[in-house]
């Protein structure tokens, strides 16, 4: 079950009050107003599932941030920043990323009101592949690469592979499923049928 985390309790009021400001924000940079948004409404005492439904992202995404929040203050609120390049995709398409594993494909069936089953798109994969999640990237409007997808998905410790038999040897990421035990109980072999000759003797 993923753990419930909490904003603390601001330390004083000059820090509640940047908070908020800045939640309430128009001017500010994209990221600070919406993680300061993520730790007022956890103030409320809205949950990580409450809060990422109200702002379209992950529940993980929002433990991150509240969690930084919590071991740094405010500073901990921004961008992180890296010796490398800055990140080619925002906060919120990177949401939007994790967020994909977490809904059907587009070719699994889905029973509606009527009971009857309707893939969103017949010609689209039933299972979530890393393939399969660039396509609907793409049709988000995020231009992402497979493998940016999965450093991604394995660094908020989201899952995204099935390891059941649906998956073709020709799909990059298909898992082959164990090979099966031996039975309890071997099978007899067929012996070979005794010749004429030997039978003649008896």
């Amino acid at each position: 079950m993923p753990k419930h985390v909490k904003a603390r309790a601001p330390q004083d009021e000059r820090e509640e009050r940047a908070v908020r400001k800045l939640a309430r924000s128009h001017h500010a940079p994209s990221d600070w107003i919406w993680h300061t948004r993520m730790v007022v409404e956890s103030w409320a005492g809205k949950s990580p599932d409450q809060i990422a439904a109200e702002l379209h992202c992950h529940p993980q995404t929002v433990r991150i941030h509240v969690a930084r929040f919590n071991q740094r203050g405010i500073e901990g609120l921004g961008v992180q920043p890296g010796s490398g390049r800055k990140p080619r995709l925002s906060e919120a398409e990177r949401s939007v990323i994790i967020a994909l594993p977490s809904k059907p494909p587009p070719g699994r069936l889905v029973t509606q009101p009527d009971g009857t089953m309707v893939a969103r798109d017949e010609n689209g994969s039933a299972q979530w592949s890393l393939d399969a999640l660039a396509q609907a990237a793409k049709e988000a409007g995020i231009r992402v690469k497979r493998s940016q997808i999965r450093r991604i998905l394995l660094k908020e410790g989201v899952r995204w592979r099935q390891t059941h038999s649906w998956g073709t040897p020709g799909d990059k990421d298909f898992v082959p499923k164990e090979p099966r035990s031996s039975p309890t109980t071997p099978s007899h072999r067929k012996g070979r049928r005794p010749s004429v000759l030997m039978n003649w003797g008896q």
